[in-house]
């Protein structure tokens, strides 16, 4: 989506779309070179439901990329840790690169910039999610900056520049597990809406080949990892018909792959019908077989249609292997004109995971932090509360899974990994009953991750609490989630987040971090919970 629109986030596409239809999952904690490696089918159902972090990494103000430049705050540890306790699993995160680019041959880019997307990468990643990661703006003519046009006359420099981009981007994240995923671009064609040009299209097949080639070189996980390519704009009809698509080999993967299955996902788009999704005005606010005015609905884009559309997906790529991946959809707020609008928005976004999911594929709402009027936003990222929960709830239900029944209120406090313990008001009760402690270590080469479960084994709530724990000689933890923890090495204090702090007897929370090591990847000791020592 054009990031470019601040609030929708997606006019500049109405007429082309009219035309045309992380570190560790819930049931395992692969580390960043584990041997589990899950097939397509596999990887869908584990991805779950997503949500974009739209206009904020690939927002820009006159071609610099700056993550507050299109009035959404600074992202924050918090704002992550209510998405994931809402019940969503993959996070996609749009990032644009433009001015933070140097000069040829390195084309070299910011070294802020990129420890910066890292940072918002391990919010996420940290905290057990999918993460997919893109260049988003950098290849529409309608941003300041952008260079990644496919019908520019001089692919030669173009193609060099990407190359070196993602060759730093890949490089960066090589030892990040297959919760993290890439995707070569976003919503790339020539900027005229209609039937694909040449040799328009074969320079965006091109740029995937090139995409899939410098990431797998670059060795570690990424000789393995799932990798994101789209078609034509990422519209499903241009994708899946013969307009000029087609997949790049990938031959240079890890031999650690079997032969019959694939690496790579197609990545689409989904905003159809756009006069309901879209369109900024109160006149189509009515969607699928629920609507009840037959002048608020569309005259197309319904169930049908877009049960239709999406079984082109599986008849094309699923069933030869490749799982596709719906990284953008959604529906604009449309109450101002219809105070039903909302009803009809969580219909459509239930429908599309629910029919996405019966083809073989995965989904991510945009979510570009808009509330009000033509706003996508489920949340508030300045105090990061809830703002659309029937939206979120119709999304989790889709994926088959449970929506929270008691999401945190409270927002969750920003922090950044093993940052000093927050204070607590000396009135706050914190019972003292007995602990008992699970660990769940998972190592490799010279990193572990451990996932600590922390039962309540008294006979009173616990209602605030910290843990404190002695790392093996040689372990720094890296990253954390569920827990604040410092320091890094020796004797640390985990401290609970706003989400778990109470712990009625015989109830359980599970805490984690990412460390490193000089060989020694055992399990902490010594674990005492409010200063009782834990069995």
């Amino acid at each position: 989506m054009s990031s470019k629109v601040r609030r929708a986030g997606l006019a500049l596409f109405a007429a082309t779309l009219a035309l045309a239809g992380a570190a560790y999952g819930v049931t395992r904690a692969p580390a960043a070179n584990a041997a589990v490696q899950l097939t397509g089918p596999q990887l869908v159902a584990d991805m779950g439901a997503g949500w974009n972090l739209g206009n904020q990494l690939e927002a820009n103000a006159n071609g610099i990329p700056s993550e507050t430049a299109w009035g959404n705050p600074v992202i924050t540890q918090g704002l992550i840790d209510r998405v994931k306790a809402s019940g969503f699993k993959t996070i996609r995160i749009p990032v644009s690169y433009l001015g933070k680019i140097g000069a040829a041959p390195n084309y070299t880019v910011d070294s802020a910039w990129l420890t910066r997307i890292q940072e918002v990468v391990n919010y996420a990643y940290n905290s057990g999610l999918y993460v997919l990661i893109n260049m988003h703006g950098d290849g529409y003519k309608s941003v300041g900056g952008s260079w990644l046009i496919c019908d520019a006359s001089d692919q030669t420099t173009i193609k060099a520049k990407y190359q070196k981009v993602w060759q730093q981007v890949a490089t960066k994240f090589a030892s990040y597990n297959d919760h993290l995923i890439f995707e070569s671009m976003n919503e790339e064609f020539d900027g005229q809406y209609g039937n694909p040009t040449q040799p328009c299209y074969s320079n965006i097949v091109a740029y995937n080949q090139i995409f899939v080639d410098t990431v797998r070189k670059t060795g570690g996980t990424n000789a393995s990892r799932w990798l994101l390519v789209p078609g034509w704009n990422t519209n499903i009809e241009y994708t899946t018909g013969s307009y000029g698509f087609s997949l790049p080999t990938d031959t240079n993967r890890s031999s650690s792959i079997p032969s019959g299955e694939q690496r790579i996902m197609i990545s689409v788009h989904y905003y159809d019908p756009w006069d309901f999704n879209g369109q900024e005005d109160g006149n189509i606010t009515q969607w699928g077989a629920a609507a009840t005015n037959p002048a608020k609905k569309s005259t197309w884009g319904q169930e049908d249609y877009m049960d239709s559309t999406l079984k082109k997906m599986y008849d094309t790529f699923v069933t030869k292997g490749y799982p596709f991946f719906v990284g953008e959809y959604g529906s604009v707020d449309k109450t101002s004109a219809d105070p039903a609008n909302n009803t009809y928005r969580a219909n459509f976004a239930k429908a599309l995971v629910a029919t996405a999911k019966k083809y073989g594929g995965a989904t991510a709402y945009w979510d570009n932090g808009y509330n009000g009027q033509y706003g996508f936003g489920l949340f508030n990222r300045s105090n990061n509360t809830v703002t659309q929960q029937g939206i979120i709830n119709a999304i989790i239900t889709a994926v088959g899974s449970t929506p929270p029944s008691s999401p945190p209120v409270s927002p969750s406090p920003s922090r950044t990994s093993a940052s000093p313990s927050p204070s607590r008001s000396a009135s706050s009760p914190a019972g003292t009953g007995a602990c008992k402690i699970v660990n769940a270590v998972s190592a490799w080469n010279t990193g572990l991750t451990n996932n600590i479960t922390i039962t309540n084994t008294g006979t009173t709530a616990i209602n605030a609490w910290n843990l404190v724990f002695t790392l093996p000689a040689g372990q720094a933890i890296t990253g954390g989630w569920s827990a604040t923890y410092s320091p890094a090495s020796g004797t640390v204090t985990a401290t609970n987040v706003s989400y778990n702090g109470t712990l009625a007897p015989g109830a359980s929370t599970t805490i984690g971090y990412q460390a490193t090591h000089t060989g020694n990847a055992g399990a902490p000791t010594g674990f005492k919970l409010n200063g009782s020592t834990c069995s």
